[in-house]
């Protein structure tokens, strides 16, 4: 019987291989030990993406805390101070002035602790 998929399923591992290039031992050059890897990488750059979203987020909290605190706030009671202000800057923006233009944080951080309930 005449193979017809010849070219075809050979493009498609190319691809397999050219991405598994670089990869340790056998898991290079070999289909099997190819799809292996790759399938356990894929999953692994998968979870990597949601994670750095939550890495990131917990930096830009760790930033916001720390100038809050050079102001006199804890992070919550800052945050809650900016929410009955009106102020609708989310954590990024926030961590970036905070880390670039610490002035201007702190004009926001003086409306927060107005805002801010008494302790």
């Amino acid at each position: 019987m005449r193979v017809k998929t010849t070219v075809a399923s050979r493009q498609s591992k190319k691809k397999w291989f050219r991405r598994a290039k670089g990869a340790y031992a056998t898991k290079k050059n070999r289909w099997r030990m190819v799809i292996q890897h790759l399938e356990m990488s894929m999953r692994h750059m998968y979870r990597g993406r949601k994670q750095k979203k939550r890495d990131l987020r917990s930096t830009w909290i760790q930033r916001i805390n720390a100038a809050a605190r050079q102001d006199g706030l804890s992070y919550s009671r800052f945050v809650s101070g900016l929410k009955k202000a009106g102020v609708a800057l989310d954590r990024k923006v926030l961590a970036n002035m905070a880390w670039e233009d610490p002035a201007s944080f702190q004009k926001i951080a003086a409306l927060a602790k107005e805002s801010a309930p008494a302790k």
